[in-house]
């Protein structure tokens, strides 16, 4: 009788744990997809994560608003950058009391980039005009390789060649429209229903040529897979 309160007493504190844990990790996640309006995630926008110095006893905040301060990052801390604001930075780093993440003034940390700041809002706003042109599966000149890939899809060509100028590579992908058609048949008792289908039509073709890995040309090789709309252009990404 004693082994199996044990054993019940046991896996409900497993279970209460468990429970535990999932509530924090959502809490925690949770806590980084709602930021204050006026700020931006950055954390995964850039190739490595942004890593910056402290300069001066940095006091640390819950918000960008700089109230309340819960403690202080010591000089020559470094800290990773997951969001920011005109005037802050959310970062996450070992301060005097412990591993915390929470909000800091921009001029209390130092940057190998000094537009570190620019650049983060050029790229966030570049970010948001490709995640929409990728969603209506389109492309733009400005574009990488991997980001008109995910917008169109494995192409169906792919070539290369190179010059003095380095090389450049030429993508074509075949595009395709759901086209509406009816069929007609008969139902179970005999009588004649009309049924709506839809079918994959290609309807043209588009080179896309890449230079220094952004795109410098699109062209339609066939039919008007652009629908008569012009190209658009997004910043290519910059450089930190």
């Amino acid at each position: 009788m004693k082994a199996l309160c044990w054993m019940l007493l046991t896996l409900l504190t497993a279970q209460a744990a468990q429970a535990q844990s999932v509530t924090s990790s959502s809490r925690n996640k949770s806590s980084l997809q709602n930021l204050e309006p006026g700020t931006f995630s950055v954390e995964g926008m850039t190739p490595k994560p942004v890593i910056l110095k402290v300069q001066i006893e940095a006091p640390m905040y819950p918000t960008s608003k700089f109230q309340g301060a819960l403690g202080s990052f010591a000089p020559g801390t470094l800290v990773t950058l997951i969001a920011m604001s005109d005037t802050a930075y959310r970062v996450r780093g070992r301060a005097r009391h412990g591993d915390v993440a929470g909000w800091i003034r921009q001029a209390d940390v130092l940057s190998a980039d000094p537009n570190l700041a620019a650049n983060l809002k050029k790229l966030y706003e570049r970010t948001k005009k490709v995640e929409e042109l990728i969603q209506n599966r389109q492309v733009a000149l400005g574009m990488t390789s991997q980001e008109v890939q995910a917008s169109l899809g494995k192409p169906s060509r792919t070539s290369a060649k190179i010059n003095a100028a380095g090389k450049e590579e030429k993508l074509e992908f075949s595009i395709y429209e759901r086209v509406p058609q009816t069929t007609t048949s008969r139902d179970g008792f005999g009588q004649l229903v009309q049924t709506v289908i839809y079918v994959k039509v290609e309807v043209g073709t588009l080179g896309v040529s890449f230079k220094d890995g952004v795109v410098a040309e699109i062209e339609e090789t066939k039919g008007n897979p652009l629908g008569g709309g012009g190209v658009q252009i997004v910043p290519t990404p910059p450089v930190f």
